[in-house]
């Protein structure tokens, strides 16, 4: 019976697969069959030997493993005698030299390849999203907000295109972890390579290079733990920029502001009680597992807090942790490109909320233009700032009281000010910073 909303209702199919157990079995098949083959090139075990562990560990079944660690208590040694009970007389030869955690962490390194794999590739398709709408929206001008007050203008491009440069962060960052996480280990009980001698080595570096990761540079039983909390701290990262996004959508949505809102399917139902409602639950869900993931990071933090030269703390978290992180970080990334694809635009809206303090807004372009003709920097932030308190007092039009403001009429024509007064002639170089962005990113990941 599913309990977990894992197993029914959130994540992707590819990353499922990675940490389903049977891969996980799989992954540390592998390097138990590769491990026995890099030993008989290095003469440490016969090459018959190796050439039947490595056939029979792929027979080897996920049933089986579990009925041997029912029976001895230890999932690795389980794994070791179901091989080398296919194997007949070369079973004596698998696991040679190597301990558990040789195993579970190189294990782990591979399916943390695949799972940024998938992560990776659905970025780049959160990015692709981005990149479209940043372009396709460099001139749809919008209210610009700062501490939840109408700001000057901005663009619906602008927005899009820095939600477009997180990711790309993202992933430049993904590009650095790799070198530290996608590392597996064959150094021993407590990383002095003792049990394979002067050929320790060697047979680290082969076995890490046939099986695609790095060798670590030095561990003690384990591979430190700092490595995977960056992975957790990369999942968090990425949850947060898209918990931010979500919550601007949300903000936008909201009935007063209107400027958009998430697609809504041709039965969907907004509430029970309530047939008007178009909720922005998608947003919202985002956004509510976003905590989930940036949870996390402080179990991996403490994962790398292991007594002497390794405990077993970490195990038991480690098996939690690192499907959910991975699985609902996805989840949501694919969420997210899903919604931004299916956004509805209300140009009405937008318009009416750039025009609803009736231009006064554009005070800063003003006081800019106020300065350039010669009145102080500062004193003509003193004339819009007065001119802004009459507004809000006297409840009167602003383009009335900027007018007949005496300073202003010795500094400017009325059509200068309606020119000066319009949303549309004060976005800057937004247009051309939105154009280079979807060039630079174009080019660098497509």
């Amino acid at each position: 019976m599913p309990i977990h909303p894992i197993e029914y209702r959130y994540g992707t199919r590819e990353m499922k697969e990675v940490w389903t157990e049977e891969n996980y079995l799989k992954k540390l098949l592998e390097v138990e069959a590769t491990l026995s083959i890099v030993e008989a090139e290095l003469g440490i075990i016969p090459n018959d030997a190796a050439d039947t562990i490595a056939e029979k560990a792929k027979t080897v079944s996920l049933e089986r493993t579990k009925e041997i660690e029912d029976e001895i208590g230890h999932d690795i040694m389980a794994v070791v005698l179901a091989i080398s009970e296919k194997c007949g007389e070369s079973g004596k030869w698998v696991h040679f030299g190597a301990t558990s955690n040789d195993i579970i962490d190189t294990a782990r390194a591979l399916q943390f390849k695949e799972s940024i794999n998938v992560l990776e590739n659905h970025l780049k398709e959160l990015l692709r999203v981005l990149i479209d709408l940043s372009f396709d929206n460099r001139e749809k001008v919008c209210s610009g907000r700062t501490h939840g007050q109408m700001a000057i203008p901005t663009t619906y491009g602008m927005k899009f295109g820095i939600w477009a440069s997180e990711i790309d962060r993202h992933l430049d960052r993904m590009k650095e972890m790799n070198r530290r996480l996608l590392v597996g280990k064959l150094s021993g009980a407590v990383g002095t390579m003792a049990s394979l001698g002067q050929k320790g080595i060697e047979v680290q570096k082969r076995l890490m290079n046939k099986l695609g990761l790095k060798p670590a540079e030095i561990t003690n039983q384990v591979i430190q733990r700092d490595t995977y909390a960056e992975y957790f701290f990369w999942l968090a990262n990425i949850a947060t920029t898209l918990d931010k996004i979500c919550i601007e959508l949300r903000t936008l949505q909201r009935t007063e502001i209107g400027e958009l809102r998430e697609g809504f399917g041709k039965k969907q139902v907004g509430s029970s009680t309530m047939p008007h409602k178009r909720n922005p639950i998608k947003s919202e869900q985002v956004c509510g597992i976003a905590r989930v993931v940036r949870s996390y990071v402080e179990p991996a933090l403490l994962n790398n807090t292991l007594w002497n030269e390794r405990d077993l703390t970490n195990s038991s978290c480690e098996r939690i942790i690192l499907p959910e992180a991975s699985i609902l970080a996805d989840h949501i990334i694919k969420l997210t490109s899903k919604i931004l694809s299916n956004i509805e635009f209300n140009d009405e809206k937008i318009r009416e909320n750039l025009d609803i303090l009736g231009g006064l807004n554009l005070s800063e372009r003003i006081m800019i233009e106020l300065a350039k003709r010669g009145l102080g920097r500062q004193e003509a932030h003193t004339v819009m700032r007065d001119i802004a308190m009459e507004v809000y007092n006297s409840g009167e039009e602003p383009i009335k009281i900027i007018k007949d403001n005496e300073t202003i009429k010795r500094y400017f024509k009325d059509y200068e000010i309606d020119e000066m007064m319009m949303p549309e002639n004060y976005i800057g170089m937004s247009v051309t910073i939105v154009e280079d962005l979807v060039r630079m990113l174009e080019e660098k990941w497509f």
